[in-house]
C-alpha cells in the first residue's frame, strides 16, 4: 500500500486525484495540503482524513506525492517532495519555466525516485493503442492537432483558474497536444508560433529527420466551435487520434497503477516522468519566445 499525500483543493483535485486515490486498492489518500485551510479542510473532510497546514508535515507522513496545483507552485513541491525521496504523481505542464522543469527532474533523478506525470490522454488505453501502432507503422510527414475550447462559460469549474488566464491555451492544453504528437513524430528541433483572436495560438514545429507539426489551440472558442482533432499524414495515409473513452478519475487510476509499478519494479524510465514533462516544457518555453519574437526557435539537441 502506498500512501499519498494530496497537494491542491480545487476542482481538478477533488474530484480526479482524490477520488482515484480513495476508490484504489493499493493506495492510501493520507491527507491534503491546500494554499487555501478552508477548502483544504473540506476536501480532507470528504475522504475523512487530516487536512495538514504544514507541506513538511504532510511529506513526512506519505510516500508520494499527488499534485494538483498550478505549475508553478508545483514544481516547488516536486522539488521538495522528491528531495524528502517521495515519489512523484503530477500534472501537466510541469513547470511554467525550464529552469524550474530542471530543477524537478534533477531532484527526481538526484532521489532516484519514480515520477509520473499526468498528461491524461496517454493514460486512455485505445490512445495507448493508437499511439504505439501509429509510431511502429512509421513514414509520418506532418501532424496537425485543433485543440478548441471554451472554458470560461458560467459553471465551468476551470474558467476561474488564475494561471490558465494569465498563460493561456499554450501552457493548458498545449501539453495535451504535445503528448500525442511527439511519441509518433519524434523530438522536436525547431519551434514557430504566433498569436490569432480569442487567445489562439498556433504552433509550427520541425521534428528530427525533417517531419513538420502543426498545433492551433484556444481555451476561448465560441462554444459552437469546440473542437478536438488530432491527425496524422504519411506514406500510409491519414490516421486521426481517438477520443478518450473513459473519464479523467478513471485515467487516473491508471497512472497511479504505473507508478506503483514503477517503485515495486525500481525503475525509472516510465514514457511521461519527469523528463518527458521537462521535453514539453522546453518546446512550450520556446512557443512563447517565438511568439513573443516573432521568430524561429530552435531547439537543443
Amino acid at each position: 500500500m502506498l500512501r499519498f499525500g494530496l497537494f491542491g483543493t480545487g476542482h481538478w483535485a477533488t474530484e480526479t486525484h482524490a477520488a482515484a486515490l480513495d476508490a484504489h486498492p493499493r493506495a492510501q489518500l493520507v491527507g491534503v495540503w491546500g494554499r487555501n485551510p478552508e477548502r483544504a479542510a473540506a476536501l480532507a473532510n470528504r475522504y475523512d482524513v487530516p487536512a495538514f497546514d504544514d507541506v513538511d508535515a504532510l511529506l513526512d507522513a506519505c510516500d508520494a506525492v499527488a499534485v494538483a496545483l498550478p505549475p508553478d507552485v508545483q514544481a516547488d513541491i516536486a522539488v521538495r517532495a522528491a528531495t524528502a525521496g517521495r515519489h512523484l504523481l503530477l500534472d501537466k505542464p510541469l513547470a511554467l519555466t525550464l529552469k524550474d522543469a530542471d530543477r524537478v527532474v534533477e531532484a527526481a533523478q538526484s532521489a532516484g525516485v519514480a515520477s509520473v506525470v499526468f498528461f491524461t490522454q496517454r493514460y486512455q488505453p485505445n490512445v495507448t493503442a493508437f499511439l504505439a501502432a501509429t509510431a511502429a507503422a512509421g513514414g509520418w510527414q506532418h501532424a496537425r492537432a485543433t485543440m478548441f475550447t471554451s472554458i470560461y462559460q458560467p459553471g465551468n469549474p476551470y474558467g476561474e483558474s488564475q494561471w490558465r488566464r494569465d498563460h493561456g491555451a499554450l501552457w493548458d492544453i498545449g501539453p495535451h497536444a504535445l503528448s500525442i504528437i511527439l511519441p509518433v513524430m519524434g523530438r522536436v528541433t525547431q519551434v514557430a508560433a504566433m498569436n490569432g483572436p480569442s487567445g489562439i495560438v498556433h504552433l509550427l514545429l520541425t521534428h528530427d529527420g525533417g517531419a513538420t507539426s502543426s498545433a492551433s489551440l484556444t481555451l476561448d472558442a465560441p462554444p459552437e466551435a469546440s473542437a478536438r482533432e488530432i491527425v496524422f499524414f504519411g506514406e500510409n495515409g491519414i490516421e486521426s487520434a481517438p477520443a478518450p473513452q473513459t473519464g479523467p478519475a478513471t485515467a487516473f487510476t491508471v497512472a497511479i497503477d504505473q507508478l506503483l509499478e514503477e517503485v515495486e519494479a525500481g525503475t525509472r524510465d516510465h514514457r511521461c516522468d519527469v523528463r518527458f514533462g521537462r521535453e514539453v516544457v522546453a518546446i512550450l518555453s520556446a512557443a512563447e519566445t517565438a511568439r513573443t519574437e516573432s521568430r524561429t526557435v530552435p531547439l537543443p539537441a
